[in-house]
């Protein structure tokens, strides 16, 4: 079964994200070193198979396309043969700090590292939907902002971003 098929009744599918692939208070000077910081994580997780590989594919979408959003959030993403699965890890910077992601309105207070297999064009787009949706709600943002608890986030975004389309 490849990632972007329905998980029939009865079998459990991964949670896109956990409290091992969230980081609190990132102190990263830039977005490369913090996609980076998460990208590790991601690794560590099992969700990605070679670091240097992953950050390579999330660079050259970087230099594409500003990936900053209004209200404080930069969403790095990539598809990449080197993803085992579909997968989000998530950075609250430390207080006061912030990172240039090109968004109209300043920087990021959250980031987001979304992973998907290479094959999962669709997929990735129906995630990247998901999460907009969501990231559009003031009160979504400002959840992740001010948790302070990396279980918390991960709740928060397996419970409330709708992925069931995906």
């Amino acid at each position: 079964m490849t990632p972007t098929q329905p998980t029939p009744a009865g079998q459990d599918t991964p949670e896109l994200t956990t409290a091992a692939m969230v980081v609190l208070e990132l102190a990263a000077p830039t977005r490369e070193e913090a996609v980076a910081v998460l990208a590790e994580r991601l690794l560590a997780d099992g969700r990605i198979a070679d670091l240097p590989g992953f950050l390579s594919d999330v660079h050259r979408h970087e230099h594409q396309l500003a990936t900053g959003l209004p209200g404080g959030i930069g969403l790095a993403h990539a598809r990449s043969s080197f993803v085992q699965a579909p997968s989000i890890a998530v950075g609250v910077m430390a207080y006061g700090q912030g990172l240039d992601f090109g968004a109209k309105d300043g920087a990021a207070h959250v980031v987001l590292l979304l992973a998907t297999p290479a094959s999962s064009y669709s997929g990735h787009l129906m995630m990247l939907a998901a999460l907009a949706r969501s990231l559009a709600k003031e009160s979504f943002r400002e959840s992740l902002r001010r948790a302070n608890d990396a279980g918390v986030i991960a709740e928060l975004i397996n419970s409330t971003v709708d992925f069931s389309t995906v």
